[in-house]
């Protein structure tokens, strides 16, 4: 059976559940008179949500009829959906559903910051979609020369790469790296275009930065990935890190970035710096985590 074929029973069968637990009471209508199911009936959803009794009728019988986003809101919002069931229809139906923009995250919770630190001696470090450094661990701001978060204005990376002299960049190759992380926040910028605080980010950094306003205006979008960067300390020099991007449910927009090292010198150089002793060796470019 094709992913349409199975999709249409699933979808016949949810909107009947959803409609069997929605009572008129629900809805300020009367209950009537030998009401023999419990729930809405069929042509009291079409009614309340503007459509055609047939229509919906059809719909519920899962047959091969197309369905738009404003007509699935009207159901849901008779059904009284709420939004994972509301993004459920629209996978059911077919429909591109587009999550609501959501406000960027600005802290964390203990839950998160223990997992940083139990990735150590690995650097890692949760980014919002702006860039914004949520949480550290301790080889982070080692390797990184950023010092702990504390109370007042948000730290931000593209701020500090974009902003220091380049000499004293922790990115060797910025010209190539730096692309990619102004393509990644147009990216999330899409959710956001003309939210005040994203609008002053943007034009700030574009301000402070020639190099960031060029970058900008190029239009370039990507998305969060598996990259190796090269990063220059004062101390132990060049470290070749593989970035690894995870995301964290129930933190939209949100990932934690953890920074592995590439190659076996670069290994012996981060041990060095976060005082790792006998630091057990990588395989197949993870290290293992110790329980």
């Amino acid at each position: 059976m094709g992913t349409t074929q199975r999709r249409r029973p699933e979808l016949a069968a949810f909107l009947r559940s959803r409609r069997a637990r929605v009572t008129p009471h629900d809805v300020g209508m009367p209950p009537g008179f030998r009401r023999r199911t419990p729930g809405l009936r069929r042509e009291e959803v079409a009614q309340l949500s503007g459509v055609g009794v047939t229509w919906y009728t059809w719909l519920e019988q899962g047959r091969p009829i197309n369905a738009s986003a404003q007509v699935l809101d009207a159901v849901a919002r008779t059904l009284r959906l709420d939004a994972p069931e509301r993004e459920h229809l629209y996978h059911l139906a077919e429909v591109p559903y587009a999550h609501p923009p959501e406000a960027v995250v600005q802290t964390v919770g203990p839950e998160i910051q223990g997992i940083l630190d139990a990735l150590e001696p690995r650097p890692a470090v949760v980014y919002n979609s702006r860039y914004d450094i949520l949480a550290t661990n301790s080889p982070y701001r080692t390797v990184f020369w950023v010092e702990p978060l504390a109370p007042g204005p948000m730290a931000n990376a593209l701020w500090k790469l974009f902003t220091v002299p380049e000499e004293e960049c922790p990115l060797l190759y910025r010209d190539t790296e730096l692309p990619v992380m102004v393509a990644t926040l147009r990216s999330a910028y899409g959710l956001h275009t003309g939210e005040p605080v994203w609008e002053e980010f943007i034009r700030g950094l574009s301000a402070a930065s020639p190099l960031f306003a060029r970058l900008w205006k190029s239009g370039d979008v990507a998305e969060p990935g598996r990259r190796v960067k090269t990063f220059r300390h004062a101390e132990v020099g060049e470290m070749r890190m593989t970035s690894v991007s995870l995301s964290v449910h129930g933190m939209p927009e949100c990932r934690i970035v953890v920074y592995t090292p590439a190659d076996e010198e670069t290994r012996l150089r981060a041990a060095a710096l976060t005082g790792t002793k006998n630091p057990a060796p990588e395989r197949d470019g993870i290290s293992s985590i110790r329980p």
